[in-house]
């Protein structure tokens, strides 16, 4: 009789610090108890059929993020769900710093190239311009701005821009009527595509739209949230400007 009881008022070991003195603690969803250890002070349930994603899978992912593939495919390829994609996802895009690092520059004769890339979030009526500025040597992206395709957007780009480029970088764009009111004259070099000065920014934008799912034109990726979309443009920027550090 007393083994009968014994058993019955039994409490499972922590598996996170195999402590022994546990409690129970509410129950999940679907009716599990749960189980909270004294000493560590983690939540549980005892035989749980959760699986813990590894860091190797976690690695995966992350390298998956910058080629072309949608979520719901990532998911299915590595073996995880949806939801827990989704989520792992939203932390990374939110964790992703909205500013450039760029590699220190002397003052001197500097070229940047700037363009506009077009997007749009949920419908298409939602457009979200991508403002780019590239070095023409170092091939870094020096400046970021996500907006509209207004004047204030481009004088975001100008302020996002190394105060080394500012003051003396030589700036090309195309005719987009913004960037003449925001760049000073001197500096201000507008040009054709077939003159080629905006040839870098203009591949790196091609490289977007196929490295970034969200960006193909004709597509079923796009973003619905505004946040995870500006995120995923920031996190394949970041690792480019990190491929280029040496």
């Amino acid at each position: 009789m007393e083994y009968f009881f014994n058993f019955l008022n039994r409490r499972p070991g922590s598996p996170y610090c195999q402590g022994q003195q546990t409690v129970k603690n509410g129950s999940t969803h679907n009716k599990k108890q749960k189980f909270k250890c004294k000493q560590c002070g983690k939540q549980f349930v005892e035989n749980s059929t959760k699986n813990k994603i590894s860091q190797q899978t976690k690695n995966l992912i992350d390298k998956l993020l910058l080629e072309k593939f949608f979520l719901a495919g990532i998911a299915r390829s590595v073996g995880v769900s949806p939801t827990w994609l989704q989520n792992y996802v939203n932390n990374k895009y939110a964790q992703t710093p909205p500013q450039v690092k760029v590699s220190e520059k002397a003052k001197g004769k500097l070229i940047i190239e700037c363009d506009e890339l077009w997007s749009f979030v949920r419908k298409k009526d939602n457009q979200q311009w991508v403002w780019l500025a590239r070095d023409r040597k170092t091939r870094e992206i020096v400046g970021v701005y996500m907006g509209d395709r207004s004047r204030n957007s481009a004088q975001k780009l100008w302020e996002s821009l190394p105060p080394v480029d500012r003051q003396c970088a030589v700036c090309y764009t195309d005719f987009w009527v913004s960037s003449e009111k925001v760049i000073a004259s001197k500096r201000h070099k507008p040009v054709g595509k077939e003159s080629g000065k905006t040839s870098h920014i203009e591949r790196f934008n091609n490289t977007l739209r196929q490295r970034v799912s969200r960006l193909v034109r004709r597509t079923l990726s796009f973003s619905k949230k505004l946040e995870n979309h500006i995120g995923a443009i920031w996190y394949f920027i970041h690792h480019s400007n990190e491929c280029r550090a040496w």
